[in-house]
């Protein structure tokens, strides 16, 4: 038997080196990006463009940072998944505040919070557990919580974008005068913050009505005060995670590391790379199922009866167990990845789209795949700004520098730019406004928003910029055009606005940098011509309207054109205090004429957009600006892995040629080898 051994054993090992070399080609032509152990389970897979510069929810104020933390950080109030127009409902607020009007003008909300919620599990509740009995790794979400956070937002080196607006509250500008005015002392800025505001409060309109009710009073009527308390800055927030996470001693700041009470929790970021959010077993949806809160249930669906997900009304959220966010920077391979089924929605790129869609609907080939298509009108606009901090295009050039900005709008032409660089998805806009808002009036024109060329070159040379021609240098009149675009891609359509001023004359120069440069450059107001975007926070004008006061172009502020016309603010101060009725019509008219003829922005385009998502997502419905919705969303794994083996066969000719190659090589040996052995 030993020398039988002896003779098949160089063949058995042959046989075996082949058959390992076959298994690793089999397993190597596997391009799955994910471990195969997250095939069974729910992950969503999806992507970020820029990493985000903050995730404080008092300070991030862009699409992508809202996407994350809208998932950590529940708020008092939401909107309803399904319904439009838009209703609010109750969040973690018991219910919905009705206004009750006080002395003076001032108006009172209460909210009534729900009792038995906590935080996410988090080691800086280390820092207040002896204080409840032990070592605990969270807390009771508490009103001072959100007295806390609202502190935050009126303490300027937190430096809020939203402290204009949280200014209505009473008391709050005196709280952060006297904050400051403390901080001068030494020992007391040594101090950690939320003793700095225990010590400088209270807000007057801020009240703690026992653990789980505070009253919110305003100074004057704002009924779209609500609508911040749908959004994450007017989240609870521990204060326990501002005062541990501060950069020190290896731990993250807090800007790096929300700490909340919503249904998912981050378990790992890389801003660069990849951000990962689980499941929370703290959240209350899953600790008091019992409670039937509508932010913990699949709602019914009152105007799409019959559509997906009608069985699962009165289910508990939130379906998906993890959410994955890759950061992609570039159009084609994530959009590629997303065909092969390793992400699970995508827009469409421009490169794509006549393949992806075909007579405004999905393309057969596409449907065939599996894949469906959502269309939603945003809530959004797109415009080309003018700094009027600026010498040139600025209120600094007095008419000079309106007849300037006019001959400039005059000159570019929307519908043009949407075809050539959206295919088509959006359309013109002629306001500040888009469609689906009160005070849209779609058979609004505005004067300086048709393509004009002629009378573009009679406004420059009222302007004094006769041809274009600055009469100091006998020059093309020289801008700047500053913008965060650096790919080539990302370049064509700034070149194709610096074409269309280049018809009448002008000279702009296209100044490129990073992101984060380019908003240092807003923040310090250093920039000249930007191009911009806002999308909704809520649905009312007011939340455009906003965009362009006064308050709103301080403390880095959404008003990058620094905007600042006493007129404009006081019928928006007006216009706010009011419900929808004719005279707040008559208001946001008057200041639409107002930005009509000023031409501080050149209203671009109101887009469309088109998500396209695969078969094994279910109950997706993309609101019209952003609002978290991931827990109402569900994911088929099984069917996913199975279209993701379906799509992704292997091409094995090349791995099995390389095995006959590999074959035809150690074969002589092996024969060689047994012969001398016999």
């Amino acid at each position: 038997m030993i020398h039988v051994g002896w003779q098949q054993s160089p063949v058995r090992a042959f046989l075996t080196l082949v058959s390992l070399v076959a298994s690793a080609v089999w397993l190597g032509c596997s391009n799955n990006p994910y471990p195969d152990a997250d095939d069974e389970l729910k992950v969503l897979y999806t992507v970020y463009v820029e990493a985000p510069r903050t995730l404080d929810p008092a300070v991030s104020y862009t699409v992508g940072a809202h996407k994350i933390i809208g998932a950590i950080c529940e708020t008092l109030l939401e909107y309803h998944y399904l319904k439009r127009p838009y209703e609010l409902i109750p969040g973690l607020a018991v219910a919905i505040p009705e206004p009750v009007s006080l002395e003076d003008g001032r108006v009172s909300y209460t909210f009534e919070l729900r009792e038995g919620v906590s935080f996410q599990d988090d080691p800086s509740f280390a820092l207040s557990a002896a204080e409840r009995g032990g070592e605990k790794m969270t807390r009771l979400v508490v009103a001072g919580d959100y007295l806390f956070e609202l502190m935050r937002i009126a303490d300027p080196r937190v430096n809020s974008p939203v402290m204009h607006t949280f200014s209505k509250i009473d008391g709050f500008r005196a709280f952060t005068a006297k904050l400051m005015s403390m901080r001068e002392d030494p020992a007391f800025a040594a101090l950690p913050v939320h003793e700095q505001y225990r010590r400088a409060g209270p807000i007057k309109g801020l009240i703690a009505r026992g653990d789980f009710s505070f009253e919110l009073i305003l100074s004057e009527s704002y009924p779209q005060i609500l609508y911040w308390f749908a959004m994450p800055f007017s989240t609870a927030v521990p204060w326990e995670a501002v005062e541990y996470y501060d950069g020190e001693q290896g731990r993250p700041r807090f800007a790096d590391h929300p700490v909340g009470s919503g249904p998912y929790r981050m378990t790992h970021y890389d801003k660069q790379f990849r951000i990962v959010l689980e499941r929370d077993p703290n959240w209350y949806g899953l600790q008091h199922p019992e409670w039937k809160a509508p932010g913990t249930i699949y709602p019914e669906n009152p105007v799409y009866g019959g559509a997906a997900g009608e069985s699962l009304v009165g289910q508990t959220l939130a379906f998906i167990d993890r959410i994955e966010f890759r950061r992609e920077k570039e159009t084609v391979p994530r959009f590629n990845k997303f065909l092969q089924g390793y992400y699970d929605k995508s827009g469409i790129n421009k490169e794509s789209f006549d393949t992806v869609i075909q007579g405004n609907k999905l393309s057969p080939a596409m449907a065939a795949k599996g894949i469906k298509l959502d269309r939603v009108v945003d809530l959004a606009i797109s415009y080309i700004g003018f700094n009027q901090e600026d010498a040139v295009v600025g209120r600094a050039a007095g008419q000079q520098g309106k007849k300037l900005r006019q001959a400039m709008s005059l000159a570019i032409d929307s519908e043009e730019y949407i075809e050539i660089f959206l295919n088509g998805r959006g359309q013109p806009a002629q306001s500040i406004l888009p469609p689906g808002l009160y005070g849209y009036d779609p058979d609004y024109k505005n004067a300086y928003r048709e393509v004009d060329i002629p009378r573009a070159r009679s406004l420059l040379i009222e302007a004094g910029y006769p041809s274009g021609i600055d009469p100091k240098t006998q020059q093309p009149l020289k801008l700047r055009f500053d913008t965060s675009a650096t790919s080539a891609a990302g370049l064509i359509p700034i070149r194709y606005l610096v074409d269309s001023w280049r018809k009448i004359g002008l000279n702009v120069e296209v100044v490129s940098t990073t992101y984060n440069k380019f908003q240092e450059k807003i923040d310090n107001k250093a920039h000249q011509i930007f191009q911009w975007g806002w999308v909704a926070d809520y649905p009312d004008p007011e939340n455009f309207l906003f965009l362009l006061i006064s308050g709103m172009a301080d403390n880095k502020g959404p008003n990058h054109a620094n905007y600042r016309n006493p007129e404009f603010d006081a019928l928006f101060d007006e216009m706010t205090a009011r419900s929808d009725d004719t005279v707040r019509a008559e208001i946001i008219q008057k200041m639409l004429d107002l930005l009509e003829e000023e031409r501080v922005w050149i209203e671009l385009l109101n887009s469309e957009s088109y998500v396209l998502y695969h078969e094994w997502i279910s109950q997706y419905k993309r609101p019209g600006f952003e609002f978290s919705t991931i827990k109402y969303q569900n994911i088929d794994p099984k069917l996913r892995a199975q279209r993701r083996r379906a799509n992704n066969q292997p091409i094995m000719w090349p791995a099995y040629l390389l095995v006959l190659i590999v074959l035809a090589i150690l074969a002589p040996g092996v024969v060689s080898m047994i012969r001398e052995r016999q």
